[in-house]
Formats: structure tokens, sequence, C-alpha cells
């Protein structure tokens, strides 16, 4: 049997070709990025509603990996947070919501636990620039930069937002669209001491508006000293990413070049906040890397599947801000429909065309109306006036959301 060609190796396309490991089906994974290590550290996610499906396809020792990669394990043991938001001049909470399950995971971590057992299908450095369709509608090829190619069942592109497979197959609608909000953020290490009101507001993660300028702010847990091992030393350390963005009215809300000029603006905007979050920003040290997100997403869009020869998934078929937490979510859900879908090609019992029909339509449905959300959840948390029960930022997170 030809391989299914997993383009991309993300949290999505590991995850993707360790459920196609469990069903038998044949699959190789091939990742522009010259080694597993090559994008650094990373920040954390959270899985919350797609868990239920992560259990349904990967192995109980690849979820056990997943599992060791939380953020704080002892939170992950008896999470007793809450979903806040808070206005961050005052430090009051203006919504306090209990959450559902989550495991709130380092992202690098977390692609090197669902590497392992598949490393020998991971083929990194082959950066793919273009699809043939041959004569023979069950197979489709991949063309890499050294113009070298493979042949396969099906191709599906899962290496982000700036998908090349999306570019192929939509020409002439494949750039996603930019929203007026910049956004910075850096990962610092604390104290104890340091860190104690931070953790105090809650123990994991926790967000808010500045009402007199909309300026937005991101706490959350990256590593404990049980994680990083300096538990019950003089060295004893927390590690945090600590993120903020606002809205874009002028020339002097861009982004700067250098990080030393970023971090001086994630300072002065910092200074009408309650002094506790404004010296956390203050604290943060010079030299530090500051890292710009480019805002933009991507409403999954229709595209020829080509008789189900090659499809997108995750942030290359919906990409979205992450203002409610979903993509990755969004983006698991997509592995399990489409390993559901290429079994029955597999087995027979659907044709190409029409499982990856099926697939897409329940994908774009969920998606396009998740990337909406999502977009207004962005405005959202840039404008106090606008934050009530209803507001895109505070309603449930869910596969459908309200």
């Amino acid at each position: 049997m030809d391989p299914v060609l997993i383009v991309g190796a993300g949290i999505v396309g590991l995850t993707l070709g360790q459920a196609l490991k469990q069903k038998n089906i044949p699959f190789e994974i091939y990742e522009r990025d010259a080694t597993p290590d090559a994008r650094g550290q990373g920040w954390a996610i959270t899985l919350h509603w797609a868990l239920e499906y992560m259990w349904k396809m990967l192995p109980e020792e690849t979820l056990a990996r997943i599992q060791a990669v939380q953020v704080d394990p002892d939170v992950a043991r008896n999470d007793n947070g809450n979903f806040l938001f808070i206005n961050l001049e005052t430090g009051e909470p203006k919504y306090k919501i209990p959450p559902s399950t989550r495991w709130r995971v380092n992202r690098e971590k977390t692609r090197r636990a669902l590497l392992q057992g598949i490393e020998d299908h991971v083929h990194w450095g082959r950066r793919v620039v273009g699809v043939n369709l041959p004569n023979d509608s069950n197979k489709v090829q991949l063309v890499f930069e050294d113009q070298t190619s493979v042949t396969g069942r099906i191709a599906v592109g899962v290496e982000g937002s700036r998908s090349m497979v999306r570019q192929i197959l939509r020409p002439d609608s494949f750039n996603n669209s930019p929203l007026n909000i910049n956004f910075t953020g850096v990962a610092v290490d604390l104290t104890p001491d340091q860190i104690k009101p931070l953790r105090d507001m809650d123990p994991l993660l926790f967000q808010g508006c500045h009402p007199p300028s909309g300026a937005f702010f991101w706490f959350s847990m990256l590593e404990t000293p049980q994680v990083n091992g300096t538990a019950g030393t003089a060295d004893e350390r927390y590690r945090a990413q600590i993120c903020m963005s606002w809205p874009v009215t002028g020339p002097e809300d861009e982004v700067a070049v250098t990080d030393e000029a970023r971090l001086a603006n994630m300072k002065r905007r910092a200074q009408g906040f309650v002094p506790f979050l404004r010296e956390s920003v203050d604290r943060i040290p010079d030299g530090t890397p500051v890292t710009e997100i480019k805002l933009a997403d991507w409403e999954c869009l229709s595209w020829d599947n080509h008789s189900g020869r090659v499809t997108l998934a995750g942030d290359a078929a919906h990409a979205m801000t992450m203002y409610r937490g979903e993509a990755a979510n969004h983006g698991l859900l997509d592995a399990y429909r489409l390993m559901e879908a290429i079994v029955k090609i597999y087995d027979g019992s659907a044709t190409p065309s029409v499982a990856i029909d099926e697939f897409e339509t329940e994908m774009r449905t969920r998606t396009s109306r998740a990337v909406r959300l999502s977009r207004q959840a962005c405005v959202d948390a840039h404008d106090w006036s606008r934050l009530d029960e209803t507001s895109a930022i505070l309603t449930k997170r869910a596969i459908v959301g309200e």
C-alpha cells in the first residue's frame, strides 16, 4: 500500500502519524525543519476538549509522555484554578469561570513526546515545494526543494499557518488575513517570591485588559522547580510566559526590530497596571528575547482536493488567533476525523473522494466558525467596554462554539 504523506511534523502531524500507526496504515512525515530542536524551546498550549479524542487515537504510553510534560505537575494533579479575566488597572477579576479538564503542556516537549515510536517515519530537512497528480487517480506525489519526489496515496498539509500545500491548493487566496493588533511575549525566570502574587491570582494562567489603553496581558506557567530540577536548591526558580498585545492606532504602536526596544515597549505599556503586574513586567531582564507573534487568520476556505488525493488540517486549514485557546484542540480533532476518513479509504469502505469530502465538510463547518470566534475574541480582549458574558473571549470553549 502506498503511504499517507504528511507534510509537517508539528503536534497535529505527529498525532496523525501516531493514530495511523495504531491502525496499521503506512505513513511518512516530511518536515522542513532540519532537526527536532530547530525551533527552540517554545511556549505552552492548553489541551481541553480535544483530550477526549487524544485518548481515542493515541497509545497509552504516548498519552503518559504528554501528561508528563505538563508545565506544573502539582496543578495537573489537583487543578483548583479558574478561567480568569481581570481588570489590569485594579487587579480585580471581572470574570471567574471554573475550568473544565485541562492539560497545560510545553509545546516542544509535547512534540518530542509524540515523536517517540515513529522516529523512523519522520524525515527532517525536507521542504515541500510542489504536488504532482499522476494519471493514476490513487496516487499523489510530493516534490521537494532539491527536486526529488515521493509517491503516496494521500497528501496532507499540516505544516502550519504559512502552509505551502495550502498555497498550492489555493494559489489565489492562501495568505492569512492580518488583524490590526500587535503581540509580543517573553519567557522569563522568576524566584518563588517574585512569582507568588501571579500564582496567587491563578496557579496556571490568567489574562486581562487595561481599560484606559486597551492593552491585553497574558500570564501562564512554563516550568516549576520540580520540572526544571531546581526544587530545594538555593537557585529555585519558576519559568513563566508573559505576553502583551495592543491595538494599532499609529506608528508608535508598531513592533520594534530589536529585543531591547520591544521590551521597553512592554514596560511602557504596563505602567498603568496594578503594582504586582507592573512589577512583573518591569523586572523582565534586559537582553531577554522578545518574540513577536503576527496576529492573522485564515477561515478554512474551499479548495480542490483532487478526488481526495490532497487535503489540509490544523493551522494549514484554519489559522486562528490564540485568544480562545482552541487552535491546537481543533487541529487534534482534525487528526482524529482524518484518521477515520483514511481508515475508510484503506479498508475500501469509501472512495478517497467521498471520505475526504466528508472530512473537509465537517472540518470547514466547525472551524470557519471557530476562526471567526477567535478573531472576535481578539478584538473583545482589547476593549473593556465590550466585555460581557456574551464576549467571544469568555464564552464556553466547545467543539462547536456558541
